[in-house]
């Protein structure tokens, strides 16, 4: 192993991550031992072509072939050309794109091969982090529940919270933060929550030719189709106890639902079922937390978040209330949890994905000229 990651006391890790929403790659630093979050450093967007973004949509839902093969170079190539000239890292968590997502059956794939990023930029990097958990059990996802836990004692919180991330698939972390290890008993519980974004983007690609609703402007114009919305929520999802994941295209079906209504009605209902989706998530809730904290792309959405307002039984806002970064706390995450696994501690455990035990994922892959 390196000496960067053998090194005694604090890493500065970048953490990398592209979401389902298929924006692009975002980059952050963070400072941890892998229990605490010394600092947050800098950060960095790389957004994809319309034309990478339509390689790496080709791709979805499928295991193998000539079309994952040219989404897995899109996304090596997306990610070096963010993080080529970044200095300052001990190390790199890289999550890839995730292309299919099927535990109980074929397992998950993420696209993009860690070692040629070691390789390339001549430092070690931390992928794969969810194979191990599905081994054993686990959903594989959501994985970012650990260091939820980690931001909220970072911000000083003692209360009953949740972070509700609401990127390509909703995700939602009920966190106690007088619990010390996000391990034990009580700490956490963490599941999908349903769609998000992914449904809206894809309509208003197919419908305007534009990557999402920007400000929530189309859903602000429309109404919402309650009959579609009712058979949205007669889903069998919502009625599993958790923890449970999803892949981005579960629920690909939601488009059709709204197919013969017009592009304001279609984007106001499916900005519905995402918010109702959460709405449903909480039942699953032994008490509704103190507060809910959103991250992800879905915040900057103002009719959205007045809907989850309406019908949560507790206070939401933006994660930036409590100093944190809801554009990057994905990229953060994977920083951190790089960490974890440079230090053999766990990344995941039963309430977080369903796996058998607290499991630490992750390959670490040295560069050429360390091995």
């Amino acid at each position: 192993m390196s000496r960067a990651i053998g090194k005694k006391g604090p890493l500065r890790a970048l953490g990398v991550m592209s979401g389902t929403s298929l924006d692009g790659v975002d980059a952050a630093m963070v400072e941890t031992d892998g229990h605490d979050i010394l600092s947050f450093g800098e950060t960095g967007y790389r957004p994809y072509s319309p034309e990478e973004r339509a390689v790496i949509a080709a791709a979805l839902g499928q295991w193998q072939g000539d079309a994952v093969r040219a989404a897995a170079e899109v996304v090596e190539a997306a990610h070096l050309a963010l993080l080529e000239g970044w200095d300052g890292a001990d190390l790199i968590g890289f999550h890839g794109q995730t292309l299919a997502h099927a535990p109980r059956t074929r397992g998950t794939l993420q696209v993009g091969d860690g070692a040629v990023l070691a390789d390339r930029l001549v430092i070690p990097v931390v992928w794969d982090f969810r194979s191990s958990d599905v081994a054993l059990g686990g959903e594989g996802a959501p994985l970012a529940p650990f260091f939820h836990h980690a931001c909220a004692r970072f911000a000083g919180l003692t209360e009953r919270i949740g972070f509700l991330n609401l990127g390509g698939v909703g995700n939602l972390t009920l966190v106690d933060p007088s619990i010390a290890r996000p391990e034990d008993a009580g700490a956490l519980l963490a599941f999908d929550t349903g769609p998000a974004n992914a449904p809206l983007n894809d309509l208003m690609q197919e419908r305007l030719g534009q990557a999402y609703d920007e400000g929530g402007k189309m859903a602000a114009r429309g109404q919402v189709e309650q009959g579609a919305l009712e058979l949205f929520l007669a889903e069998p999802y919502f009625a599993r106890v958790p923890p449970k994941s999803l892949d981005r295209n579960d629920f690909s079906e939601m488009v059709s639902l709204v197919r013969e209504l017009s592009d304001a009605d279609a984007a106001a209902t499916l900005t519905a079922m995402c918010a109702a989706a959460v709405a449903q998530a909480m039942e699953h809730c032994p008490s509704p937390p103190a507060r809910v904290f959103v991250t992800g792309g879905g915040r900057h959405n103002p009719v959205l978040m007045q809907m989850l307002a309406v019908s949560l039984d507790c206070p939401v806002a933006p994660v930036e209330e409590i100093g944190l970064d809801g554009d990057m706390l994905e990229a953060q995450a994977f920083g951190y949890l790089a960490v974890r696994v440079a230090r053999g501690l766990p990344t995941s455990c039963p309430t977080t994905t369903g796996v058998r035990a607290a499991v630490g994922g992750g390959t670490v892959s040295l560069p050429s000229e360390s091995r």
